[in-house]
């Protein structure tokens, strides 16, 4: 691989500054980073996996429609401090270093997810119960917020030259991997348990396991080697650009890659909720989703590395856009476990080959001195204000239309917007970090 990838001056000379020990422990670099971003994107998402299940345990109404779409209304607080979250760690990151970010977002992330995980039933407590739930959203969601610059950051700086898009891919392919974790708790409890257990304990057992391994992410680091000054000695040689131009040009490159993730993280809710399909068949959906992005982002990654960021971004995007809608009909049509799976891999192949790229080319456009607050918050902000609304909006719509594909045509619409704004970024990968 390292002999067809171009290595140009200014990545050699940054490659000459990185510090000695990053060089000497890559797959320790990289454990560091991801491994706690894998157990914060289990942890956050789990509930949307969940989602049947917390409703009815945290919001009983009448009607199945509206306690499903009041959990779903939660999950999306969750998004509102994701912001705030960027901003703040993002600014704690170009200032203070990268590790100091990444292991107070962990620990952050903990607080929340115990607050969900303990919180007594609205049959307990009343009101206070939902109250708890969604101090403790907000709580993941700041945690979270604050989680991708930085952690995007490192990984980009901590890289051989020649492999950053590899690096980075993993910061997207360890979100696959905290979905595959939670499709496979889901699969597990569903055939362990039945359905009155899953709403009396299951659902809060998966979060709680989920936390076993935050001692070793917190090991991970806290022994993490800093990259924020690794190349102060030797002044950036790239382009100058203003931050704010392209915070806005991220966001509508981002829109696309959440919309469509949170559309495949709500295929369980939708195969259950829409198509009337058995819990453990549907949760299946989860497992294909996680392990189909947990491969295709570091395919991605490599990608980037051999063909450039920006052909490796736009091009499964536009087939995003083409693709969706076609494959919705399909599972309407034949809304069997086998079609579902099949949908919900191969568009999740397709957004982790250009998620992959965006969370590489993002963060590189941006100075290192102003990388993680411009990545933070331009990911903050598409992901709160499209990611936390999907599964909101596409839930209303099902029931506003009686159309079953209308997810579908949202996320394609959203895949629009991001090709536009991929045609305006530029490319990267012959620059220094």
């Amino acid at each position: 691989m390292h002999s067809t990838i171009p290595t140009p001056g200014p990545s050699a000379r940054q490659d000459a500054a990185q510090p000695a020990a990053l060089s000497h422990a890559p797959r320790r670099v990289v454990a560091a980073a991801v491994a706690g971003n894998a157990l914060e994107f289990y942890d956050f998402l789990s509930y949307a996996f969940f989602a049947v299940y917390i409703g009815k345990t945290f919001f009983p109404v009448h009607s199945s429609y509206m306690s499903l779409l009041l959990s779903l209304a939660v999950f999306g607080f969750g998004f509102f401090a994701r912001p705030v979250g960027g901003v703040v760690f993002g600014l704690m990151g170009d200032r203070v270093g990268r590790r100091a970010s990444l292991i107070l977002t962990l620990a952050l992330m903990t607080l929340g997810t115990l607050g969900v995980a303990l919180t007594p039933s609205y049959a307990s407590i009343g009101l206070a119960a939902p109250a708890i739930v969604v101090l403790a959203r907000l709580v993941q969601g700041f945690a979270l917020g604050g989680e991708i610059g930085p952690s995007s950051a490192f990984l980009i700086e901590a890289a051989p030259a020649d492999r950053r898009g590899l690096y980075a891919s993993w910061q997207f392919a360890s979100q696959g991997a905290g979905i595959l974790v939670a499709g496979l708790m889901g699969l597990l409890f569903g055939r362990l348990l039945g359905h009155e257990a899953m709403l009396a304990w299951g659902w809060r057992a998966a979060f709680l396991l989920g936390l076993l391994v935050v001692p070793l992410a917190l090991y991970l680091r806290s022994s993490m080697p800093e990259t924020l000054h690794a190349a102060a000695a030797k002044p950036e040689r790239r382009p100058r650009r203003a931050p704010l131009r392209y915070v806005v040009i991220a966001v509508g490159v981002i829109l696309g890659g959440t919309v469509s993730a949170y559309v495949g993280s709500y295929m369980t809710t939708y195969a259950i909720a829409t198509l009337g399909m058995p819990p453990n068949a549907a949760m299946a959906a989860t497992v294909a989703l996680g392990l189909f992005t947990l491969v295709f982002a570091v395919v991605g990654g490599w990608m980037c590395d051999r063909f450039g960021r920006k052909p490796t971004m736009l091009w499964p995007r536009v087939v995003s856009a083409l693709a969706t809608v076609p494959a919705f009909m399909l599972l309407d049509a034949s809304p069997g476990a086998l079609t579902l799976v099949l949908v919900t891999s191969v568009l999740a192949a397709i957004n982790a080959l250009t998620g992959a790229a965006t969370l590489v080319a993002v963060p590189e456009v941006f100075e290192r001195r102003h990388r993680a607050l411009g990545l933070g918050v331009a990911y903050a902000i598409g992901v709160s204000i499209f990611g936390g609304t999907t599964q909101f909006i596409v839930t209303w719509l099902i029931h506003a239309t009686g159309n079953p594909i209308a997810p579908a045509w949202y996320a394609t619409a959203a895949s629009v917007v991001a090709v536009a704004a991929m045609l305006i970024m530029p490319e990267t990968r012959d620059e220094a970090a």
